[in-house]
């Protein structure tokens, strides 16, 4: 008996063999027809990005509607006031001999007019002389979170009053990280230039309009590296949540597709350009709920 169980178990033993070796080749294959057909940016990817993007835009135009408020009251000598910041942001100031230190305290939650609930505070830093042609503002997050997203970094931002156009300039050199409640992480770092085409010095929020290029590097939770660089200005008019405008390249592992925000109608909707030329609309969500 013992010798037939043996003689049995020495005749499984290469057929298990074989069935590992076609098993372990069947996963490679599997896995290299998933690599090959994978996509430049996948849909929740997608989401993800754009909402980093969202989260970098509206940081950065808080501090520099907070900036450009001081500017314009100094030197014009009128008490101008801003309406884009509710009466729940707890707004300090530190002057020294050289400098001014902004706190903007958004407690425990405080909806800005948009919908976005920022709780936390936001950290400023800037030379006192307002009569500067250029100067650097110091941004700089602590216990920060943006529609229940926390999020850390900071930027220093490149202002100038009056660009080429003659407009108001940022250039934000800015590193980001965040974390969603379901676990999703992002980083977000590159230069980005947001020019003040419209609205500057109204005190309304709802006419400012910036245009928007530059460059950033996109890592999401699973270390996926993405590169963005606009290659149309992107059009971001403070009163819609959305790009309205202009086109974005998206690249990884030498693949680019090509997202296209729309001819300036204020909607969700964008034209993904893959890089087999083929196209697909995206909807892109921005914090919105389902």
């Amino acid at each position: 008996m013992k010798k037939n169980l043996k003689q049995m178990n020495l005749r499984i033993i290469p057929f298990l063999v074989t069935m590992l070796i076609i098993s372990c080749s069947k996963e490679k294959t599997e896995a290299i027809e998933i690599t090959s057909g994978e996509a430049v940016i996948t849909a929740t990817e997608l989401k993800v990005s754009d909402e980093s993007e969202m989260i970098s835009e509206e940081v950065t135009a808080i501090a520099e509607d907070v900036y450009a408020a001081d500017e314009i009251s100094t030197t014009s000598k009128i008490d101008f006031r801003s309406d884009y910041l509710p009466n729940c942001v707890t707004i300090t100031t530190v002057v020294t001999d050289t400098t001014k230190e902004r706190t903007l305290d958004f407690g425990e939650g405080c909806e800005l007019p948009n919908g976005n609930i920022l709780a936390g505070i936001i950290k400023l830093s800037y030379v006192k002389d307002m009569d500067l042609a250029q100067k650097t503002i110091t941004l700089e997050l602590e216990n920060f979170t943006f529609n229940s997203v926390g999020v850390e970094g900071g930027a220093d931002i490149v202002r100038v009053r009056s660009n080429e156009n003659g407009n108001p300039q940022g250039t934000a050199n800015a590193a980001f990280n965040a974390t969603w409640p379901d676990g999703e992480t992002a980083s977000f770092t590159g230069t980005r230039t947001r020019e003040w085409i419209e609205g500057y010095g109204s005190g309304f929020w709802g006419d400012n309009v910036f245009l928007i290029t530059g460059k950033r590097t996109f890592v999401n939770k699973a270390g996926n590296t993405f590169v963005k660089e606009v290659t149309s200005p992107l059009r971001r008019e403070l009163s819609c949540r959305f790009i309205v405008s202009g086109v974005l390249d998206i690249s990884r592992n030498g693949n680019t597709a090509s997202l296209d925000f729309g001819n300036g109608s204020c909607d969700a909707q964008g034209l993904l350009t893959l890089p087999d030329g083929s196209t697909e609309e995206v909807f892109l969500r921005r914090f919105l709920k389902n």
